[in-house]
């Protein structure tokens, strides 16, 4: 480190200027904000979440309210308008701060009230991506994978512009935020970043085909009862065909609302169909118990158990027979986990048929009539008829 010129000493040349306050853009800076602020939101009575850090929450008895927080932008809701206006004046006598009123963009994701609920959408940044690509008069497609086996890592010729897939790639992983129909797609895209083949580039382009064609479409949130919490988990086994490992896919219901999914290769390879159907069990179960303790910390814990539904018999029954077999001793750890939360009573493993397994999405690509049935299950439609034109 060396003095600024201008202010250099040249009695003590190894002397360097202390910071008075952390400044925009430094290393340290982001974490000397977030300390700032959070100090401040426990003297006006907050506390911070231990499930979500950027997460606060305020009890003062029956007045409730919660604050998210990501860099400077912020999400407020209260019980009651006086308890937001109160927390909102003690907030601008601390930070300069402006009102932008209701919800209705965040982070890119365009909120949009209507009878029925909330329609989130992320359709600029979808537009975004498809100019982006050069692709904005390309013809549409119906699925944004085919049914075939998985792409290799090896076939076809490398990408000429391998940065620009990479970009691209990238961007398609942030519109999965709303749309949960493209996270098998775009996962699979993803695992071919460090080395591109013309083959993977023509599958990202399928991927934007299929947007064009889907722009408006997004998630929507209902009002719903908060006592269920139900989740269906699936496995390709070793559908992987350079490393043979499997594709595991969950997603989580809230009542009647999508509120979590993911579609990811698992990180060890699996004997049996049923090891990697089990993996994909602990994988959701584990969400499932973050999701659990979120939920008390904001004051509407779920009574009953998870319903965790699998379509492999198999899975189900190491789930609840507690005899060790010689076949499954390498994945002890999540035999033991899921059956802990099993014997506790948060959760119940059941049988779901293959037709009705929802998280096929998140593992292979489908036929049309499946995939779009499935689409719907995930509430990714279009937009109601009163917000058809934003």
């Amino acid at each position: 480190m060396h003095q600024p010129m201008g202010f250099r000493d040249s009695v003590h040349p190894d002397y360097v200027c202390l910071l008075r306050k952390s400044l925009y853009g430094l290393k340290q800076a982001p974490r000397a904000w977030y300390k700032r602020f959070s100090d401040f939101m426990s003297i006006i009575g907050f506390t911070n979440s231990k499930s979500d850090n950027s997460l606060f929450i305020y009890q003062n008895g029956s007045d409730m309210a919660y604050l998210l927080l990501y860099v400077d932008d912020i999400i407020l809701t209260a019980s009651t308008d006086d308890l937001r206006k109160s927390l909102m004046a003690s907030l601008s006598s601390e930070f300069a701060m402006k009102d932008l009123g209701h919800l209705n963009d965040f982070l890119g994701i365009s909120v949009t009230r209507h009878k029925g609920g909330l329609f989130l959408s992320q359709r600029k940044y979808a537009a975004e991506i498809i100019d982006r690509a050069g692709m904005s008069s390309c013809k549409s497609t119906q699925t944004p994978v085919d049914t075939k086996p998985k792409i290799s890592a090896k076939i076809g010729t490398p990408y000429e512009d391998p940065t620009t897939y990479r970009s691209l790639a990238g961007a398609l992983q942030y519109l999965t935020f709303t749309r949960p129909d493209i996270s098998y797609a775009v996962q699979q895209i993803c695992l071919h970043m460090h080395d591109p083949r013309d083959e993977h580039m023509n599958a990202l382009k399928r991927i934007i085909r299929y947007i064009q064609g889907t722009i408006s479409f997004g998630l929507h949130l209902f009002p719903s009862s908060i006592d269920d919490l139900v989740s269906y988990t699936d496995a390709d086994w070793g559908g992987c065909p350079d490393t043979r490992r499997s594709t595991s896919g969950y997603c989580v219901y809230l009542g009647d609302n999508l509120i979590s999914w993911s579609s990811k290769r698992q990180p060890t390879l699996s004997r049996s169909s049923a090891e990697a159907e089990y993996r994909g069990v602990a994988n959701v179960v584990s969400e499932s118990c973050w999701i659990r303790n979120l939920l008390l910390e904001l004051h509407c814990p779920v009574r009953k158990a998870t319903l965790v539904y699998c379509d492999n018999v198999s899975a189900i029954y190491l789930s609840d027979n507690p005899v060790q077999h010689q076949r499954t001793k390498h994945i002890e750890m999540d035999i033991h986990f899921v059956r802990e939360k099993v014997a506790r009573g948060e959760v119940r493993v059941r049988h779901v048929p293959s037709r009705y397994q929802i998280a096929d999405i998140f593992t292979k690509g489908l036929p049309l009539i499946l995939f779009e049935d499935f689409r719907n299950s995930l509430s990714v439609r279009d937009p109601p008829v009163s917000t058809a034109g934003v």
